[in-house]
């Protein structure tokens, strides 16, 4: 059984950063491809991020490109989002996704974490 649990999420000025992770279990990276997800409070959602360690590629929404980086540690079965220059408009919940892919633009996955909240103070 696939499982997500992330962690990391909380209140960070305009400017500042966090970092998720995500506890993952039930399958390899190898597998998978890996990514977030974010849902804003109006409920409109994005693909922000899916790396694919069959292919080395990694995809990035352009709202968060430069600013974010995926990664993962296969030892603690772990994914992280490094999220630097964090803006109001960053402010989401934040999930974790596994099997993510970009399917003619659509971004897809399979199963999904919790969420964890992120709010970003202007």
């Amino acid at each position: 059984e696939v499982q997500l649990v992330e962690s990391g999420g909380g209140l960070v000025q305009a400017g500042g950063s966090l970092r998720l992770s995500c506890a993952a279990s039930g399958f390899s990276f190898d597998e998978y491809g890996v990514g977030w997800f974010r849902q804003f409070p109006g409920k409109e959602r994005e693909g922000i991020t899916c790396m694919n360690s069959r292919d080395g590629s990694t995809y990035y929404a352009d709202s968060v490109k430069g600013r974010f980086a995926i990664s993962s540690d296969s030892a603690k079965n772990t994914i992280y989002l490094q999220m630097n220059g964090l803006k109001p408009e960053d402010t989401a919940v934040y999930f974790c996704v596994a099997d993510c892919a970009l399917d003619e633009g659509i971004y897809e996955y399979d199963y999904l974490g919790q969420g964890t909240q992120v709010t970003v103070s202007s």
